[in-house]
């Protein structure tokens, strides 16, 4: 289900995703109607714009989250550093997306969303945090969670806040679905996390992703 003011871009949203065989617009609609429609349509994913003049997508994020079977939450924005793009993701969302986002990677998004993956490009993230590092802030406490990962949890992590879905972990460290599912499990409890956006947010601090982007580069 796509949420967003601007018919336009509803319209847009569908006409890029429906293209795709595997995926189903089952809805579209402002900010206001969104709740019901969830309920009525029940959708996996949700596309939220963060900014709206009826009703604001922290709002809107807030009611769907308490929802019995809350669907996949990811939130829509035309800025990369937009301010309430960290209360969104610290409240529940599983990621955020340019409106500008070019249409061939649109519905890959999506189907990674609904594989429980989560969407945050490492660009978008840091420029989130570069427009707010009064946030960026990595407690003690904090660096002592990471340091108390192991070498695969950490790479593990990486690939998590690199948008990937467990399977997708698995093919590219060679490891089960299964055996991922418990080092992404292990990896939240020794971080003290609840959900792997925050475990992503805390390795963009941590500068983790600065890390593996290093060690992919050329000659490391």
């Amino acid at each position: 289900m796509v949420v967003d003011d601007e018919a336009l871009v509803r319209s847009g949203f569908k006409l890029i995703l429906s293209a795709a065989d595997d995926i189903e617009v089952v809805a579209t609609t402002a900010g206001a109607e969104a709740v019901e429609a969830v309920r009525q349509t029940g959708p996996d994913v949700v596309l939220l714009d963060i900014r709206m003049p009826d009703v604001d997508g922290l709002t809107v994020l807030r009611h769907l989250r308490a929802l019995p079977q809350p669907p996949v939450v990811a939130m829509l924005t035309t800025f990369d550093t937009d301010e309430y793009v960290l209360t969104a993701l610290r409240s529940g969302a599983a990621g955020f997306l340019l409106k500008d986002t070019e249409p061939d990677q649109l519905a890959q998004l999506v189907r990674t969303l609904a594989a429980g993956g989560v969407v945050m490009s490492p660009k978008a993230s840091r420029a989130v945090w570069q427009g707010h590092p009064g946030a960026a802030v990595v407690d003690d406490e904090e660096t002592a969670r990471v340091g108390r990962l192991t070498e695969r949890e950490r790479m593990v992590l990486v690939l998590i806040a690199q948008g990937l879905s467990n399977a997708e972990i698995g093919m590219r460290i060679h490891l089960s679905a299964g055996t991922v599912k418990d080092h992404v499990s292990a990896i939240l409890t020794k971080l003290r996390v609840g959900s792997r956006v925050q475990a992503a947010l805390l390795a963009q601090r941590a500068g983790l992703l600065d890390e593996g982007q290093r060690r992919s580069e050329p000659g490391r």
